[in-house]
């Protein structure tokens, strides 16, 4: 009988075949998407890099980790909605409403920063399921549920502050911990961005509810015939966007020391759905992941953080976010081997 033996090295390491095969392995498993988005990460900064010498510093690098993760904790419920098939444009509103909220009822009930963020994650639910209702049971477009949204949360929010920043949580430990505290050195902001994107990872990947979440966005005739109750789930999904919109909206107050009905939430929404798009996510749903999602989040900031550096309008960034969703969308009209709008097939 023969016997088959792997091939290996004269110091008995694997063989060049079997090292290339595992590259490959590798490289299939982070998809394509995901390459492409690692290499116009890596071409950024070594571009600003490159441009000013303090762009690749430690503190730096901090500075454009702890300003993408608003964006981020958006960008990752944001790819959630968008696998169910749905969209939510009302995100940034949200988190400025959740970010006043929070900030008043520290300041009205005793300094007590728990009480302001019970309060801030509670309105965070109720306007997600709002949303969710209107969308299930107005039988509302989803894009137009959450563009009313957009404007009347805004509104909200506006009226309950008068316009202009509320409270000042500079003065309490656990805003400030959140805020601008570190754990092993790294910002506490970041630490909460990773749990949130692990968790919703795990949920979407390795659970039922993930399984049918994509299921429903990839044809939601044959989920309802296998008997998932998709009006129950649309729901859900939107109190999620909710509940994270109000944690981003706690971590804007603590960020900038106060509530903040608009300044620091206006366009999230925009750049939490290119940050999707940009990370692989169909715009008609089933499709997504959240690592694609945050390697978008990171090449936005990292752009972001590169053109203010360098001295650049900073209108130039709201044409950057816009070319890139074009250019996301774009790019998943070829591959899906969608035909022009208007012509022939």
């Amino acid at each position: 009988m023969t016997t088959t033996h792997t091939p290996t090295t004269t110091e008995g390491a694997p063989a060049p075949a079997v090292k290339s095969r595992g590259t490959l392995y590798l490289l299939s498993s982070l998809g394509g998407q995901n390459l492409s988005l690692i290499g116009a990460l890596v071409l950024v900064l070594a571009l600003f890099g490159f441009l000013n010498d303090n762009y690749l510093s430690l503190s730096n690098l901090q500075v454009i980790g702890e300003a993408a993760t608003i964006t981020g904790l958006l960008a990752v419920v944001q790819t959630v909605v968008i696998i169910c098939g749905g969209l939510d444009i009302s995100v940034g509103s949200q988190a400025g409403l959740a970010s006043v909220v929070s900030a008043m009822v520290f300041t009205s009930g005793g300094s007590n920063p728990y009480l302001g963020m019970a309060a801030a994650i509670g309105v965070g639910v109720l306007v997600g399921v709002v949303n969710g209702v209107v969308i299930v049971h107005g039988r509302v477009n989803p894009t137009i549920a959450t563009l009313a949204g957009l404007a009347a949360y805004k509104g909200v929010a506006q009226l309950v502050s008068g316009g202009r920043a509320q409270g000042y949580v500079l003065n309490d430990p656990l805003f400030v911990f959140l805020g601008r505290g570190k754990i092993a050195g790294v910002p506490v902001m970041i630490w909460i961005l990773a749990i949130v994107a692990l968790a919703v990872h795990v949920l979407l990947t390795y659970t039922d509810i993930g399984r049918n979440v994509y299921a429903i966005g990839g044809n939601d005739t044959a989920a309802r015939l296998a008997g998932i109750n998709i009006n129950k789930y649309l729901v859900a999904v939107y109190a999620l966007i909710g509940v994270v919109a109000a944690v981003a909206g706690i971590l804007l107050t603590a960020r900038t020391g106060s509530g903040q009905p608009v300044s620091g939430s206006e366009g999230l929404e925009l750049k939490a759905i290119t940050a999707a798009a940009l990370g692989g996510c169909a715009l008609k749903g089933g499709k997504g992941g959240i690592g694609g999602t945050l390697l978008a989040v990171a090449l936005l900031g990292a752009l972001e953080n590169g053109l203010t550096v360098q001295g650049i309008n900073t209108f130039w960034q709201n044409v950057a976010q816009g070319a890139l969703l074009v250019a996301a969308v774009v790019i998943q009209q070829r591959r899906s081997g969608e035909r022009a709008v208007g012509l022939p097939h």
